[in-house]
């Protein structure tokens, strides 16, 4: 499981505006699409992809993209 595989795939359950890069740095509750819908697609997208849960409550406790990339890689490892 590489980090910028990730990003990608955090990337893809957006509505990305054109122009805005997302990198693992991006603080994805800054961002114009992110809702809970969203929040229900990444939870989704981890299930189907990494085969692993990510709860709301560890969403909510992240900030960066690299955040919930860690508390997935620590879920995974």
């Amino acid at each position: 499981m590489e980090l910028n595989d990730f990003v990608e795939n955090f990337a893809a359950q957006l509505e990305n505006e054109e122009g805005v890069t997302i990198t693992p740095e991006t603080n994805f509750r800054d961002l114009a699409e992110w809702d809970s819908l969203v929040a229900l697609s990444i939870i989704a997208m981890v299930d189907e992809k990494y085969n692993t849960k990510l709860t709301g409550d560890e969403i909510r406790a992240s900030h960066t993209i690299s955040d919930l990339y860690e508390k997935l890689k620590s879920k995974v490892a």
